[in-house]
């Protein structure tokens, strides 16, 4: 018979395996932490200061560097500090929170980079219909919508998952609480889960790929008929950036999430995991910057602005 005794806590044991290089990670980690809530926060600051990019475009990329800043700061800072201090327990209730949130927050940034792709299309396919069809009201209507669709997933995988019995080792392969790592721990049959899991994530992330490919390929027929090369090359600078993100964070969710074994595989995951959760919400700011011409021309205004240029 199963202990179905209530677990109190559990033990992430990601890279624990490489115990030379856990003080390594920690400066690893930290550093990416602190690179991905400075790039964000001057990415919000940008846009908040510097009317000319008050147009939707600009007001999903601000709620998108808001959002890789709570997404990171869901998993960064207790992963640093399990490295450096070896203490690798997490409560149940703790345990619980941080999928709750992770979850959250990577299923709003899915829909997040799909209301990106539809505005590109919108502004590039639509040009004249453009403040129209993209009122303030319909753009804060999206945000919301995507809120509310990551807490409908959120509570989904977390309820069903803390609803399993964990009656063995309570040992997590993994440095967060993820989804499939702690469903791994359970002795519970989890199939249903499994199957839960890859119904609801491979619906959002098939859904909102969906939109940005369509999207996008309306858009690549567009500019491919635009009579003048430098209207060519102008309407791409807009979408590239946001073409790159995509395709990192879409590509890591997919290996983690919308195939069927997500479950079979935690060493591999570990890595993949890095990606997805610590380097694109990192990298997300200089992708934007150093692609988009709108947002280096504000930074050089604001530069010459407070005498540094």
């Amino acid at each position: 018979m199963e202990n179905h005794t209530k677990a109190t806590e559990f033990i992430l044991t990601g890279f624990k395996s490489y115990p030379g290089s856990q003080l390594l990670l920690s400066i690893l980690f930290s550093a990416m932490y602190v690179i991905t809530v400075v790039g964000n926060a001057c990415m919000v600051l940008i846009i908040r200061m510097d009317s000319k990019l008050h147009t939707p475009m600009y007001f999903f990329l601000e709620n998108l560097s808001i959002l890789d800043i709570c997404y990171s700061s869901v998993i960064t800072p207790k992963a640093a500090l399990t490295f450096s201090l070896g203490r690798r327990t997490i409560s149940y209730n703790g345990c619980a929170s941080q999928m709750f949130f992770f979850s959250l927050f990577g299923t709003t940034e899915a829909f997040f980079l799909a209301v990106m792709a539809y505005d590109r299309f919108s502004a590039i396919c639509n040009p004249l219909l453009y403040q129209i069809i993209m009122s303030k009201r319909l753009c804060v209507f999206m945000v919301a919508g995507s809120y509310l669709s990551g807490c409908i997933n959120c509570t989904i995988q977390t309820g069903f998952t803390f609803n399993l019995s964990f009656c063995g080792p309570k040992e997590i392969n993994h440095f967060f609480c993820d989804v499939p790592a702690v469903m791994h721990v359970s002795c519970s049959d989890t199939l249903v889960n499994e199957i839960v899991m890859l119904a609801v994530c491979g619906s959002i992330i098939v859904g909102t790929a969906l939109v940005v490919f369509i999207s996008y390929g309306y858009i690549i027929i567009t500019i491919v008929r635009m009579p003048s090369a430098e209207s060519r090359h102008k309407a791409f600078s807009t979408c590239s950036s946001h073409m790159l993100a995509v395709a990192l964070f879409f590509g890591a969710a997919f290996f983690m999430y919308a195939q069927p074994g997500a479950t079979s595989s935690p060493d591999k995951s570990n890595t993949i995991s890095i990606l997805y959760t610590i380097v694109i919400p990192m990298l997300n700011p200089f992708i934007y910057t150093l692609r988009n011409q709108g947002v280096k021309r504000s930074l050089k205004r604001l530069l010459k602005r407070k005498g540094f240029l």
